[in-house]
């Protein structure tokens, strides 16, 4: 694993309300990445929540690239607990994390699937909204790549906890919640953390 270890994983995982990510300091291909390729600061930008910023992570821009991926599915199953057999949620930002992080596990001999929550529900097919190798009473994790308020991704998890499954934690690419969408997990009793803040990506405020 490209800069990190077990044993610093377990002094540094931090959720969203620390000064920094639980990559901070330990995985700076990644962070660069993120700060070369999917950080903008030519705003203003309006945000999914209907605020307005100076700044936007365009996380595609890193996720959806071959080398950008690889680091942040390495960087995801460090963070993954090790009861998780399944990683999902809200598409598309978190289909290609999933993909990724399933392939890491993969390289790294863990048995580990990859699914997918429809915005909605399909009317053919085998319809519903949980798309891939996931079942009933399975353990899982839920992913996004940037959360501003968290709200896709506690819909996920809505989604996935009616489906029958067993939410343990919640892992987002970037927080720039301020610490809501760690309240909003909570309330759901799924324990949230974040890779990466603003501040590790060299910007700040919403």
């Amino acid at each position: 694993m490209v800069g990190l270890t077990r044993e610093a994983v377990s002094v540094t995982h931090l959720v969203s309300t620390t000064e920094s990510g639980f990559l901070s300091n330990l995985s700076n291909p990644l962070v660069e990445h993120l700060r070369t390729h999917a950080v903008r600061t030519d705003g203003p930008f309006t945000l999914r929540s209907g605020k307005v910023s100076s700044w936007y992570l365009d996380a595609r821009q890193t996720t959806f690239d071959g080398g950008g991926a690889l680091l942040v599915g390495r960087a995801m199953l460090e963070a993954l607990r090790d009861e998780v057999t399944a990683v999902g949620g809200m598409t598309m930002g978190a289909d290609p994390i999933s993909v990724a992080t399933a392939l890491a596990a993969a390289e790294n001999g863990r048995p580990l699937r990859a699914f997918s929550v429809r915005k909605a529900s399909k009317g053919h097919g085998v319809g519903g909204r949980l798309v891939g190798p996931v079942i009933e009473g399975e353990i899982v994790a839920a992913f996004d790549d940037t959360v501003t308020t968290g709200g896709a991704l506690v819909e996920s998890i809505d989604v996935m906890i009616s489906s029958g499954l067993h939410v343990v934690q919640a892992i987002c690419l970037v927080d720039r919640s301020g610490g809501e969408a760690e309240q909003r997990c909570s309330e759901l009793g799924v324990p949230f953390s974040a890779l990466v803040l603003p501040l590790d990506l060299g910007v700040e405020g919403l």
